[in-house]
């Protein structure tokens, strides 16, 4: 299937490995002109000299922070100079830290806002002036099943990704009328550091071993195993090309069926 994405041009961040590398790999091959981000810029130019090695098209690493307010406008603007313009946006950020609401206090409240619902806001405002200007213009948030079905321990999570989730829906009723389509994938367990990390706390707080907590977590899937990143790509890749032109506003779980809620 042609998803009509030869040299489209794409940001995605959170982009050096996980979910938004897969992404970014796969976007390459399909012949899409790619400017990954993430903070660490060592494996940030390693993943983008990696997939370019691997595809033959162009891919530009862009090191910062998308929590800081000032980030997202450069780098809009940076992959808008690099390319000559914008036809997709991937905003994707790593999760806050598990654990209880006891344990949060209001710092820890707003980095999470900060980088799970401002860091969205701020790189869809900055993006929409070239947005506006493609023809098969999409953005697409990446958020969590939690969404839909909160995960113990999760409680910053579950809470700041669900107002991102709104934010979506309410951007693909406000502007689709220019042709901008908003949707947002909701992942489930995948193998990333991000997965591994959680349960890692997990296994500390249950005086088990990463090994058996992973596979109690696969255990909860219908499909008796946990994602992987190129999965979670597929969906995305798909999603944002003119091959999806009348998909929009869509919550989409990329879970294996794990998400028990009807819609």
């Amino acid at each position: 299937m042609d998803l009509h994405l030869k040299n489209r041009i794409a940001i995605v961040t959170g982009a050096s490995r996980g979910l938004g590398g897969a992404t970014a790999e796969l976007l390459s091959a399909e012949g899409v002109k790619v400017v990954i981000n993430s903070r660490d810029n060592e494996k940030l130019q390693t993943k983008a000299q990696e997939i370019q090695a691997k595809t033959g098209n162009p891919v530009v690493g862009v090191t910062g922070d998308v929590t800081n307010p000032a980030f997202p406008a450069q780098l809009i603007a940076a992959a808008v100079h690099e390319f000559g313009g914008l036809d997709i946006l991937i905003t994707n950020a790593g999760g806050p830290p598990p654990g209880r609401f006891e344990g949060f206090n209001d710092s820890d409240w707003q980095q999470a806002i900060e980088a799970n619902l401002l860091s969205h806001v701020r790189l869809i405002r900055a993006a929409l002036p070239y947005l506006e200007k493609s023809t098969a213009a999409a953005v697409l948030t990446v958020t969590s099943s939690s969404v839909k079905q909160p995960i113990p321990n999760l409680i910053l999570s579950n809470s700041v990704r669900a107002a991102t989730v709104g934010l979506t829906k309410s951007l693909a009723l406000e502007l689709g009328e220019k042709g901008i389509r908003f949707n947002s994938i909701l992942p489930g367990w995948t193998n990333t550091e991000r997965i591994e990390h959680l349960l890692t706390a997990r296994a500390a707080q249950n005086g088990t071993s990463v090994e058996a907590e992973m596979q109690k977590q696969a255990a909860e899937s219908p499909l008796g195993r946990m994602a992987e990143p190129a999965e979670f790509a597929a969906a995305a890749v798909f999603l944002v090309s003119p091959a999806a032109s009348y998909i929009n506003g869509v919550m989409l779980n990329v879970d294996g069926g794990s998400t028990k809620s009807l819609l």
